[in-house]
């Protein structure tokens, strides 16, 4: 079965593109949502600032026991209609190995009264030989590929996303 190098998913939320956008592109938020990270430092001391393309990051994640930190730069952050970022190291408690390892896009589209917010992974490993890949998914993963892996997790942060943006403001 040939790899499959990319996901997306999207939701409808009700809520601009611009304050959907404003969330998501600031990367020590995004622990609140996804179902790995716990959010973000940002190399330049603006840890809840926006993002603009440029900016490197470094994400905390866990997944069951394990946790490990990655080196991310933002690649796009186009306000109200698109949020990339390249995750280019990986490590425990530092990003130490250096290599090209995923990248994620968020984009936004209005539709009705809401936004449609479309999430991409792309697995960067491209000059891994497919049973290294298949492999390395196995253990990491807990039987899966990442691209099945990742659809759950899309769908997890995209859920939890829609759920704190639609609920009534507290107070």
């Amino acid at each position: 079965m040939p790899r499959t190098f990319t996901v997306a998913r999207s939701i409808l939320v009700e809520a601009s593109p611009s304050s959907v956008y404003e969330q998501i592109s600031r990367p020590a938020r995004m622990g609140r949502w996804s179902p790995e990270n716990l959010g973000a430092t940002v190399a330049d001391g603006d840890g809840d600032g926006p993002a603009r393309v440029g900016l490197v990051f470094e994400g905390h994640n866990k997944r069951g026991r394990y946790r490990w930190t990655t080196r991310c730069t933002v690649t796009a952050a186009d306000p109200g209609s698109r949020f990339a970022f390249r995750v280019h190291a990986i490590g425990l408690r530092r990003p130490r190995l250096r290599a090209p390892i995923a990248t994620w896009e968020y984009r936004f589209a209005p539709e009705g009264t809401g936004t449609r917010v479309t999430e991409t992974w792309t697995d960067d490993r491209r000059s891994w030989p497919a049973f290294v890949a298949a492999a390395f998914d196995y253990v990491a993963t807990g039987g899966k590929t990442f691209a099945a892996f990742q659809v759950g997790n899309i769908d997890r942060t995209l859920r939890n996303l829609k759920r704190e943006l639609e609920a009534p403001a507290a107070g």
